[in-house]
């Protein structure tokens, strides 16, 4: 059945009003019309069935009819990744919306060599893979932020108690055995630019209290491989697969 994310509260028998570009979706693509049925959710209310109460000239008035899926917290995991060429960073925000990182913060470092970011296209990323994955929220991408803000802030700020998993392309303890070690709670994975990071930030990264350097392997990944293989393991490791 189509998925949906709308802004607005859901409740039994609200309207529900989709953007136009949803309504075209809705009823030019999907050729629905009036009493047809979707799954709609806002990331607070759960997850509804709708049904089109009317179809407009422009746009359609969509009802709320049932509650089919109460809303949970997902897995509590954080992407950082640094910002790199359009292509991998559209790919990267896709995939870890797909693995169920509940925000994704975009970084840069000494390194840093990467497009102009569309924020706008990676919200829509987003949401279109939550709609076709089946989660109940969208994540959140946070503007790009400098390495050493973002550090200097860490424990003074929402992050605090939430451990790093600093991914390093040097080498490190592979990722499975730290977080097996580790345990679970709030996490983040930080991964670097193409080229890596440099001296300076790999050894400050690895001098923290907070921060756990791991091997991905032998190999040395792209940057949105590299994104998509550590939460991989994190789900696997710490995360919600075992539900």
């Amino acid at each position: 059945m189509i998925r949906l994310h709308v802004p607005q509260p859901l409740s039994a028998g609200a309207a529900v009003l989709p953007t136009l570009d949803q309504s075209r979706y809705l009823t030019q693509v999907m050729r629905l019309k009036a009493g047809d049925a979707l799954l709609v959710f806002n990331g607070a209310d759960g997850e509804w069935r709708c049904t089109i109460a009317e179809v407009l000239k422009k746009g359609v008035v969509l009802k709320a009819e049932e509650q089919v899926r109460a809303q949970d917290a997902g897995p509590d995991v954080h992407l950082l990744i640094a910002v790199v060429k359009k292509a991998a960073l559209e790919f990267a925000v896709e995939k870890a919306t797909e693995l169920g990182a509940a925000r994704i913060g975009l970084v840069t470092t000494r390194r840093t060599q990467g497009d102009r970011v569309r924020m706008d296209r990676l919200e829509a990323i987003a949401v279109e893979s939550a709609e076709q994955t089946g989660r109940l929220d969208v994540p959140a991408i946070d503007l790009p932020v400098k390495l050493e803000a973002l550090l200097d802030g860490w424990d003074a700020g929402a992050d605090s108690g939430r451990r790093l998993m600093f991914c390093d392309e040097t080498g490190g303890e592979p990722a499975m055995t730290a977080l097996a070690e580790a345990g679970g709670g709030p996490w983040a994975i930080l991964i670097g630019p193409e080229g890596g990071f440099a001296p300076e930030e790999r050894e400050r990264l690895r001098a923290l209290p907070f921060t756990t350097a791991v091997s991905l392997g032998p190999r040395v990944l792209r940057a949105d491989t590299a994104a998509t293989a550590a939460l991989t393991l994190w789900q696997a490791a710490v995360g919600d697969w075992e539900r």
